[in-house]
C-alpha cells in the first residue's frame, strides 16, 4: 500500500464520500489484476520455462530503463511524503515542544530519514524470496491492527460521512467527473512500470506460481484495504464531533483533508489508548512493506543494468555505489523535503501518474503484445508528449478545467495508437516495397541498368581517395584508424566475389595494425594481460570482386569496466560501403587467463580514439 493509495483514498472519500471512494478503488484493483492476468499471457507466449518472463523483461525494459527509475523515485517520494505530512506532523504538532517551526523543520527531516532507512534495513534484511515471508508476518499484526479498529467503530455506522464533506468546501460532482476519468486511465495502465510489479511477477513465475491468480486475489486485498480506510475516514466524518483542522493550498485554492483521520486518533493516542496505536500502526505497516520491496527492487533493476552496461562512465565509478539503492534513497529524501517545505499536496504527485507516466505505461503494454511496437523507441518524442500533457493537466487541475485534464490523460493514449498504428503501417509498406524491389532486380534489363547507372551508396566515413598509395601498416584519419588492401584470387569464390568469410580476416588484419599503432610497447613475451574477441558481429551492404581495393576503417566505439567495444566499416574501389559491424573485446591475465578490467595502459592508448 503505496502513499497515493493509503491517503488519497481519504482525501477522495473526505470529497465524495462512497461514491468517490469506489472511483477509486475499483480501478485499483482492476488495474492489478490485469497486469497480473497479461503477464501470464506473455510468460507463456515466450521461451524459456520459469525464466521466460525474466528473459522477455531484461529485453522488454531496454528503452524504458529511465523511466522505471523515474516512476519508482516519484512512487517513493510521495509515499514518504504522505506519511510525514500526514501522519507524523499533525501528531508532533500535538506534542509539547514541536511548535517552533525551527523544531519541527527539524523533527520533519530526521523523520525523513528515519522512515527510509528503516526501508533500507527491510529491503537489505529481505531479499525478493525472502520478502513474502516477512510481508506475511507484517500483514498479520496488520490484520490485528484493522480488526482491532474497526471493532471499536461497529457501535455505530457512518451516518453523513457516507456522502463526505466536499460539498460544505466547494467540491462538486463538475470536480468529480474531472477526476474520474484521468484516475481511471491512470490506475489501469500505472503498474506497467512499477519495477517492484515486474520484480514479483518474475519471481511468482520462477517459483511456478500462476501470476494472473496471484494478483487477482493481490488486487482484492487493496481493494479491501482501500475500502477500510475510506470507511474510517466516513466514520469520522460523520461520527467525530468538532471541526476539522483542513489544508487550503496557495497554488490551487482547494481544500485538503488527508490527515482527518489521524486528527481524530491523535486525541485518543495522548490518552495512550489502544486503537489510534493500532490505526497509527496500520498506516507505518503498510508504508514499511512498500519502501522496502522498492528497495529490493531497486536494487535488483541497477544491478541487471549495470552488469550488462558497456558504458565507459559507468566503469569509473564503483560498482557497490552504482548498484546500491542508498544514492536513489538520498534522492527520494532531497525530493520529499523540498515538497514539504514547498507545502505540496499529494495530489501534486499524483498529476505524473495521470499524464506524463500514461504514454509510456500504453506504450509498454502495446510492446507486450503488438508486435510492430518493437520498434526503436521515440525517446524525445515520448518525452516531449509527456511533459506537455503532465502540463495541460496539471494546468487544468489547478483552474478546475475537465477539458484540460481529460486532455492530459486522453492525449497519451491517442497519441500511442497513432505511433503504433503507423509504424505498422511504414513497416508492411516497407516490406512490400523490398519484396518488390528485390524481385524486380532479379530481371536481367534492370540488373544490367542497376550495374551501369545506379550510383553507388556513400557512407558518412569516405573512403580514402586515390589508386594504390597507402602506408603499408595502416594511417589514422582522425578516429578512425585505416588499412587498405587489394583482393586476390584467393580471396574470392567460384563465382569471382570476394568469399564472406574474407571480410572478418580484413577486419582482424586491420585490428591488429591498429593495436600496433595505438600501443607500440605492447610485448607479447612481457605482457600481464591479453586481449580475446568475446562477440564479432557483421552486416554485409555490398560485394566485391578480385583486384577491387578493400579499405577497412576501424574505431573505439564504447567501453566499460571489462569490455570493450570496436567499430569497422569495410569499403570497396569506389568509395560504396561493403559492409559494417563491430566487436566485442575482453581482457584476461595472462597467467591464470582470469577475467581482468580494462588494463590502464589499454584505456590511456584507446581513449583518444572514441
Amino acid at each position: 500500500m503505496w502513499g497515493l493509495g493509503l491517503f488519497f483514498s481519504v482525501q477522495i472519500t473526505f470529497m465524495f464520500g462512497l461514491q468517490g471512494l469506489l472511483m477509486f478503488a475499483v480501478p485499483n484493483a482492476i488495474g492489478l489484476a490485469l497486469f497480473g492476468w497479461l503477464t501470464q499471457i506473455v510468460a507463456k507466449r515466450h521461451p524459456g520455462g520459469n525464466e521466460s518472463l525474466a528473459l522477455f523483461f531484461e529485453k522488454f525494459a531496454k528503452p524504458f530503463r529511465l523511466i522505471f527509475y523515474i516512476y519508482q523515485i516519484v512512487a517513493l517520494s510521495l509515499t514518504v511524503f504522505a506519511l510525514v505530512k500526514y501522519l507524523f506532523v499533525p501528531l508532533l504538532g500535538t506534542m509539547p515542544g514541536f511548535d517552533g517551526k525551527a523544531v519541527l523543520a527539524l523533527a520533519v527531516t530526521m523523520s525523513v530519514f528515519l522512515l527510509l532507512a528503516v526501508g533500507c534495513l527491510f529491503g537489505e534484511e529481505f531479499g525478493i524470496r525472502k520478502i513474502k515471508v516477512g510481508h506475511a508476518l507484517l500483514g498479520a499484526l496488520l490484520v490485528i491492527c484493522i480488526t482491532s479498529v474497526l471493532i471499536s467503530l461497529a457501535p455505530a455506522g457512518v451516518g453523513s460521512g457516507i456522502n463526505g464533506l466536499g460539498g460544505e468546501h466547494g467540491y462538486t460532482m463538475n470536480r468529480f467527473w474531472g477526476l474520474a476519468i484521468p484516475l481511471v486511465v491512470g490506475l489501469l495502465v500505472g503498474p506497467w512500470l512499477d519495477l517492484q510489479h515486474w520484480q514479483r511477477a518474475i519471481q511468482i513465475h520462477r517459483e511456478k506460481t500462476s501470476i494472473r491468480l496471484s494478483y487477482v486475489f493481490g488486487g482484492l486485498i487493496f481493494f479491501f484495504l482501500l475500502l477500510f480506510h475510506g470507511y474510517v475516514a466516513m466514520w469520522v466524518m460523520g461520527n467525530a464531533s468538532g471541526t476539522f483542522e483542513t489544508a487550503t493550498s496557495q497554488l490551487d485554492e482547494l481544500v485538503y483533508g488527508h490527515s482527518i483521520i489521524v486528527q481524530h486518533f491523535s486525541e485518543g493516542f495522548s490518552g495512550n489508548s489502544w486503537i489510534p496505536a493500532a490505526y497509527f500502526g496500520f498506516l507505518v505497516i503498510c508504508i514499511l512493506t512498500t519502501l522496502d520491496s522498492g528497495y529490493v527492487s531497486i536494487k535488483w533493476f541497477l544491478e541487471k543494468n549495470v552488469e550488462k552496461s558497456e558504458n565507459m562512465l559507468i566503469s569509473i565509478v564503483p560498482k557497490q555505489i552504482i548498484t546500491s539503492p542508498i544514492p536513489t534513497f538520498v534522492i527520494v529524501a532531497v525530493i520529499t523535503l523540498i515538497a514539504y517545505f514547498a507545502r505540496f499536496e499529494l495530489e501534486y504527485f499524483m498529476v505524473f501518474f495521470a499524464s506524463f507516466f500514461v504514454g509510456y505505461a500504453a506504450l509498454a503494454i502495446a510492446r507486450c503484445f503488438v508486435p510492430n511496437s518493437q520498434q526503436s523507441l521515440p525517446q524525445i518524442r515520448m518525452f516531449s508528449m509527456a511533459c506537455l500533457c503532465l502540463v495541460v493537466f496539471a494546468f487544468g487541475y489547478m483552474v478546475d478545467q475537465n477539458v484540460l485534464m481529460y486532455i492530459g490523460s486522453l492525449l497519451p493514449l491517442a497519441y500511442v495508437v497513432w505511433l503504433v498504428t503507423t509504424t505498422d503501417l511504414l513497416r508492411l509498406v516497407t516490406e512490400k516495397a523490398d519484396e518488390v524491389m528485390n524481385a524486380a532486380s532479379e530481371i536481367p534489363a534492370i540488373k544490367a541498368i542497376a550495374k551501369t547507372e545506379q550510383p553507388a551508396p556513400k557512407s558518412e566515413v569516405a573512403a580514402p581517395e586515390g589508386g594504390y598509395d597507402h602506408n603499408v601498416a595502416g594511417h589514422f584519419e582522425g578516429k578512425w584508424f585505416v588499412y587498405s588492401m587489394i583482393a586476390t584470387y584467393q580471396d574470392t569464390n567460384s563465382v569471382g566475389n570476394v568469399y564472406f568469410g574474407m571480410y572478418p580476416l580484413y577486419v582482424g588484419k586491420t585490428r591488429e595494425l591498429f593495436f600496433n599503432a595505438a600501443m607500440p610497447d605492447f610485448d607479447l613475451k612481457t605482457t600481464k594481460f591479453y586481449i580475446l574477441t568475446r562477440s564479432f558481429e557483421h552486416k554485409f551492404v555490398r560485394e566485391t570482386r578480385e583486384f577491387d581495393t578493400i579499405t577497412v576503417k576501424i574505431k573505439v566505439k564504447d567501453a566499460n569496466r571489462k569490455f570493450c567495444t570496436l567499430e569497422h566499416q569495410i569499403f570497396g574501389s569506389e568509395g560504396q560501403l561493403l559492409g559494417k559491424g563491430q566487436q566485442s573485446l575482453l581482457f584476461v591475465s595472462s597467467k591464470d587467463y582470469g577475467l581482468l578490467d580494462i588494463p590502464p595502459e589499454v584505456y590511456s592508448a584507446f581513449m583518444k580514439y572514441m
